[in-house]
Formats: C-alpha cells, sequence, structure tokens
C-alpha cells in the first residue's frame, strides 16, 4: 500500500515538477528550487531556498530534507541543517539551507533539483527518569572509541 501525502504548490510555482521518484528502488524524491532569480552561494556561505511546496504529511510520518549526492560530490553543495525535519502539523513552504562547502561559487537556477524528500514513519516516545542504566560491553565510550 502506498501511503498518500497532500501536496500543494503556490501560484508560482506550478510550473516547477512535483516530487516524484527517478527509479523503481529510490526512498528519496527530488525538490526543485522555486527562486525567481538565480542564487549565488559563495564558498562557506549558505542561502535559504524556496521551494514552493508545501505538504500535509500524516501523523506518525516526518519528511525529511536530505542532500543530493551529486551536488555534493562535484560542488561541496549540501544541506546545512541535514536531515531537515518537516514535522506532521507544519503547514508552510518547504525550505532548503543549501552551504556551498565547495572552492567556487555556485549558482542556484529555477527548477534545479537542490534536495531530496523522504518521508518516514516514526515512533513517539515517552521517557521514565531512572536513577541508572543497564550496563553495556561499550559503556560510556563515545567519539572514536573504537580506533580509526
Amino acid at each position: 500500500m502506498m501511503l498518500t501525502v497532500k501536496i500543494f504548490r503556490n501560484k508560482n510555482t506550478r510550473d516547477l515538477p512535483l516530487p516524484e521518484y527517478k527509479s523503481k528502488g529510490a526512498s528519496g524524491m527530488d525538490l526543485p528550487a522555486a527562486v525567481e532569480a538565480p542564487v549565488t552561494i559563495k564558498p562557506g556561505e549558505y542561502s535559504i531556498i524556496p521551494t514552493g511546496i508545501y505538504l500535509e504529511i500524516p501523523e506518525g510520518y516526518e519528511g525529511q530534507v536530505r542532500p543530493r549526492s551529486g551536488l555534493a560530490a562535484k560542488y561541496g553543495v549540501t544541506i546545512l541543517n541535514t536531515p531537515g525535519t518537516i514535522d506532521s502539523d507544519y503547514r508552510g513552504e518547504i525550505m532548503v539551507i543549501l552551504i556551498n562547502l565547495g572552492k567556487e561559487s555556485y549558482v542556484v537556477e529555477r527548477g534545479d533539483r537542490i534536495a531530496q524528500l523522504v518521508i518516514s514513519k516514526h515512533e513517539s516516545v515517552s521517557f521514565i527518569p531512572v536513577f541508572s542504566l543497564e550496563a553495556t560491553d561499550r559503556g560510556e565510550g563515545g567519539f572514536g572509541h573504537t580506533g580509526i
């Protein structure tokens, strides 16, 4: 069974494609840039890029905005808050915070595929305060504790 998610596009972006899977096994759908004019992102800088897309994600699900591997590998462009989370009760426009970690300026054009959207099921949790946790072999070993 396929999950149904309602999508709305503002009238200025109806020329842009809806997110869609590009292959049978894909988990992410490309999000387009809905910029009115080209946006230049200089090395080390970031910009909030609109998509013109609004979603009604069912309760118990979330949207994740993830980087596109081609932008990262070819240009050093990725998403600053990756993955960006879209809560089921959010109804605003989906925006993407692109950052340029590359060495050259990067220009975002209208319709460019700038990010991936993944819709995932999630669980809500409740926390139980305790005075100790069950011991494990790892214990408190953190960053790099198993070596490089």
